[in-house]
């Protein structure tokens, strides 16, 4: 049965459909050499081959792969792009390689922004739990300066009105602080440009630091340095598909208890001494807000 080209990439990890829709109109991709256009319809065959910008590329069906999930503590000063002109510094540059298939980001964070990131080798995983309909609920751990009342409370969980339409947060938690520097847990399932900070401004307060605390019901992993991953177990790979009505995995590429926690830390050490290395600036430690009394509640 034929499907359309950009789910059938989607599904193999080439990008999501919405940024596959775009390659596709921008003329870079190709079945066995004719240039596609948006709508076109693919039956993957024996000897079906699809390039990308010349490249082929593999189409292996999704029963046939393994769903993996990378949990990532996205430094601030990174871009979420797979590069940059400028050179500057990625989410992508300390993930593991891969043979065959890549690692596809499930949202984005502002470049001032850092925290939890999920990444995932299923292209339609990481496009359903994108969509908004889905409303995935995400919880951040916010600084602020400026002077927070009841008012302002009500109306951050009331709703406000932004360039782009209403928005509110579902919940605002007061975590600590002294004077004007404070610290709140807030959570919405949105996932608009610069949503948390546009909301806190529209009340005349500005948000001096920001980190993605949880995805879901997945927190970002206790001993997580900033700029290390770490994988997901067949539990959570599966609790994030049956949250968007995708079928269960059965395997896993996690290898048994005892190697997993060796190659776990070996993994984050690399990770963390490439991001180092990779900053050119000595990495300076800054305290980050408990997480324990964080909601556990889905989206």
């Amino acid at each position: 049965m034929s499907e359309k080209l950009q789910k059938v990439l989607a599904r193999a990890g080439h990008g999501s459909r919405r940024q596959l829709e775009a390659m596709i109109e921008a003329g870079r991709i190709s079945v066995d050499g004719k240039i596609s256009t948006l709508g076109d319809r693919v039956e993957v065959i024996a000897g079906t081959k699809i390039r990308i910008d010349g490249h082929v590329v593999s189409v292996r069906e999704s029963e046939e792969e393994v769903c993996r999930v990378l949990a990532y503590y996205k430094p601030e000063g990174e871009l979420c792009t797979r590069s940059d002109p400028e050179g500057r510094p990625t989410v992508f540059d300390r993930l593991p390689k891969m043979r065959g298939g890549r690692w596809i980001a499930v949202g984005r964070l502002d470049v001032n922004t850092s925290g939890l990131m999920l990444f995932t080798t299923d292209g339609e995983l990481a496009n359903r739990l994108m969509h908004p309909s889905r409303e995935v609920e995400r919880e951040y751990a916010v600084r602020v300066f400026g002077q927070v009342d009841q008012d302002k409370i009500k109306q951050l969980t009331k709703g406000v009105q932004l360039e782009d339409g209403p928005a509110a947060f579902r919940s605002v938690k007061f975590q600590g602080g002294e004077g004007i520097n404070q610290w709140y847990n807030v959570t919405l399932t949105e996932g608009r440009n610069r949503e948390v900070r546009r909301l806190w401004e529209a009340v005349g307060v500005q948000v001096s630091r920001l980190i993605r605390v949880r995805y879901g019901d997945l927190p970002l992993p206790k001993g997580l340095p900033r700029g290390g991953y770490t994988e997901l177990d067949l539990k959570a790979v599966n609790y994030l598909r049956e949250l968007v009505e995708l079928r269960g995995e059965t395997e896993t590429k996690l290898p048994v208890e005892r190697d997993r926690r060796r190659a776990k830390a070996n993994q984050i050490r690399r990770a963390v001494k490439r991001h180092t290395q990779s900053s050119g600036r000595r990495t300076t430690s800054t305290r980050t807000p408990s997480t324990r009394n964080s909601s556990t509640k889905r989206g």
